[in-house]
This record gives structure tokens, sequence and C-alpha cells, in this order.
């Protein structure tokens, strides 16, 4: 016997997964074993810098950098396009 309509199949299919999962699968333990606060606050007194600015620029940051550099020295008409969409 087939369901008359799509919504009623599509209610019948809705019901037979939701009690496979019920049976399949135990239910999730949202509560945290402890509270997370204190090392994020640890974390962050540690990586903060007094000034502003980085202590470590990764190598690539300053390859990219002259990369565009450069790129603006070689085509120098690309910077009213960017000063436009800027």
């Amino acid at each position: 016997m087939k369901p008359a309509n799509h919504a009623e199949q599509d209610s019948q299919n809705e019901r037979s997964l939701g009690e496979f999962l019920k049976q399949n699968l135990a239910p999730a333990n949202t509560e945290l074993p402890r509270d997370l606060w204190p090392q994020m606050l640890e974390k962050l007194s540690h990586q903060s810098a007094p000034g502003l600015w980085p202590t470590h620029v990764p190598w690539f940051d300053w390859a990219l950098a002259a990369f565009a550099g450069a790129a603006l020295l070689v085509f120098p008409g690309i910077i009213p396009a960017l000063f436009y969409h800027f």
C-alpha cells in the first residue's frame, strides 16, 4: 500500500527515521565537565603583548607585502583602481 501523497510519505519517513535514531543513538551529554573560562583567561594573558605591534610576523606575510609593493611599483596604474575599490 502506497501513501496517497508526498506529504504523508514524508511524514512516515520522518517518523521512521526518528524511531531509528532513538533506538540506535545514545543521548548526548551537553554539560561540560569543568569551567573553561579560567583556562581561556590564562591563554589570553600569555598571548597578549604590551605593545600594539605583534612580536612575531611570519615570513610569508613579509613575502606577500614585498610582492604587493613590487606590483605597485611595476604597475602604478592599479593604484587609482585600488582607491576606487577601497
